[in-house]
């Protein structure tokens, strides 16, 4: 079996971790690529198989990651890309996505001999397009979109619809769309429910809403929801995908918010279920 392996190196544990990770892989009989932008962390490795990410990722069975949820969540929609199921291995706090602590590294063997099932993860499509009805950009998103205000004054009329039908105006910060795997992240920071990642669907929760309307909705995962400015509004949008730098939104455009065709498959080896995960992380952060 061929790993790939990739680790954030600024997380405290992440490199003795690394060491380890690939030490156990050897020793079970795997054969290892390295993600060739952490080599100076291996120089006793073969530079064979030092490569670039997406070239590891492509010729490997499997792609480890090694670090926390903002690590796992990135390698993550790289594996879902080339088609390939990831394993994520906490080197950082809380990590949601991990399937593994730094403790468990003995496990390793179960994936070698073929001994987990894969926990497959909706994704959402973000399609912005101008006033003419282009496509000006399309975005995977593992976790959530987000959309705020471009400028850090005043607040924001956002407007929703869904399938073509209206379903809210919000006043305030802004609104975020989730997945389930996302509901943990931004979502239940700004007071959304948890949703077990097995229930396909996607999750609308306003940030700071200055009106009634502050209620999380949860839609059906094949709806097509559709995002612009109020036309009252002179504030322009912006929206972040994946906590990535924020994308201006230019007036007029609009975008659309829906199911990616992509899935990510994430490895399981332990048998421990969503609510035993969520509350373990929840009680020893």
């Amino acid at each position: 079996m061929r790993i790939a392996v990739k680790a954030n190196l600024t997380r405290e544990f992440a490199a003795s971790t690394a060491h380890s990770v690939i030490g156990k892989l050897k020793e079970y009989g795997a054969e290892v690529l390295i993600d060739e932008a952490t080599k100076d962390e291996f120089p006793e490795e073969n530079a064979g198989c030092m490569l670039p990410l997406e070239d590891c990722v492509d010729r490997c069975d499997a792609l480890i990651a090694i670090g926390g949820d903002g690590t796992i969540l990135h390698a993550g929609k790289t594996a879902a890309r080339h088609g390939k199921p990831i394993l994520g291995i906490n080197a950082g706090r809380l990590a949601f996505m991990a399937g593994l602590e730094r403790g468990e590294l003995d496990r390793l063997k179960d994936l070698l001999d073929g001994n987990y099932t894969l926990d497959k993860r909706m994704l959402l499509e973000v399609l912005l397009f101008d006033e003419k009805g282009g496509c000006l950009d399309r975005i995977d998103c593992m976790n959530d979109v987000v959309f705020t205000r471009a400028v850090n004054r005043n607040i924001i009329d956002v407007s929703v619809e869904s399938n073509g039908r209206f379903v809210n105006e919000y006043r305030g910060d802004g609104v975020i769309f989730s997945t389930p795997t996302g509901s943990t992240a931004y979502a239940l920071a700004a007071g959304g429910p948890v949703i077990n990642p097995t229930i396909e669907s996607i999750l609308l929760t306003p940030i700071c809403s200055h009106s009634f309307n502050r209620h999380s909705i949860v839609f059906r995962p094949d709806e097509r929801m559709t995002v612009f400015a109020s036309k009252s509004d002179e504030t322009e949008l912006c929206l972040s995908c994946d906590g990535e730098p924020p994308i201006l939104i230019r007036p007029g455009c609009c975008t659309v918010v829906q199911r990616s065709r992509t899935t990510a498959e994430f490895i399981r080896i332990k048998q421990d279920n969503f609510i035993e995960i969520f509350n373990s992380k929840m009680t020893h952060p």
